[in-house]
């Protein structure tokens, strides 16, 4: 593949990303359409809408670039990519569709089968990450890119840790035991990716139940902010497996032991 710059794609994209979050909330309030895919979760035309903003602009930025999103066919029976990008329009739909304000779009650059771009935008928040390489990982906060860093709060007698359900399943409170977390907070969407980046947690546990286009954005921004990626056997996980399943994952700071 012909080398990509990568610093550059990744701040073309943001006034997409801006712009598609402003539609899906001007969608929202609208009342969206809804339906339920052939896999028994949701989708809204503001899902579908945003899709079709992400992949039109990263099309024009990388036109020889595969695209695999959640919401097409495109690309997915596909058993040999290596570069590609990947993603989730809308991750998160249930709190779209409900009005609640965790939901967020989301796209990755996948390079030799590891994430090296992601932007994640969590509209109804108005918050914006992205990253482009070590230690290039950033909010955007008033117009400025600001710098995230997983250590920036760490305090080691008072580890906090995001959840996806407030019942915690026993080979999660396992890893909980070990990292001696002292405080659970619920949260979904990718958006526990980048609150970790951001130092305002500290880590996150799951056993195999998603797909790639929800972890592989928020991967990037982790990864690139200093934090440490990894399934339960503490391999590097990567990307391109047979359907994009998703396996174990553990995500947390790096002065996490």
């Amino acid at each position: 593949m012909t080398k990509i710059d990568t610093k550059s794609i990744t701040e073309s994209l943001i006034d997409t990303f801006l712009k598609a979050g402003e539609i899906s909330l001007e969608l929202r309030k609208k009342g969206l359409i809804k339906k339920i895919k052939s896999d028994n979760t949701p989708v809204s035309n503001g899902d579908l809408k945003v899709n079709e903003i992400l992949i039109k602009k990263i099309s024009q930025l990388t036109p020889n670039v595969p695209i695999v999103s959640e919401e097409t066919s495109e690309n997915k029976s596909s058993k040999s990519l290596d570069n590609f990008w990947l993603i989730d329009p809308i991750d998160g739909t249930y709190d779209y569709i409900n009005n609640l304000d965790e939901f967020t779009i989301n796209a990755a650059l996948i390079i030799n089968k590891k994430p090296e771009v992601g932007l994640i935008y969590a509209p109804a928040k108005k918050r914006m990450f992205y990253s482009h390489g070590t230690n290039f990982a950033f909010e955007l906060i008033n117009g400025k890119p600001i710098n995230l860093d997983t250590s920036k709060n760490f305090n080691k007698n008072e580890i906090k840790f995001v959840s996806y359900s407030n019942k915690i399943k026993p080979e999660i409170a396992k890893f909980h035991k070990q990292f001696n977390v002292k405080k659970i907070v619920r949260m979904k969407s990718s958006l526990k990716f980048c609150v970790i980046a951001a130092g305002e947690f500290d880590g996150y546990v799951a056993e195999p139940r998603a797909f790639e286009w929800d972890i592989a954005a928020g991967h990037a921004i982790l990864k690139h902010a200093g934090g440490v990626i990894t399934d339960f056997n503490e391999k590097e996980i990567l990307y391109g497996k047979e359907n994009f399943k998703n396996l174990s994952l553990i995500l947390k700071n790096k002065n996490i032991k």
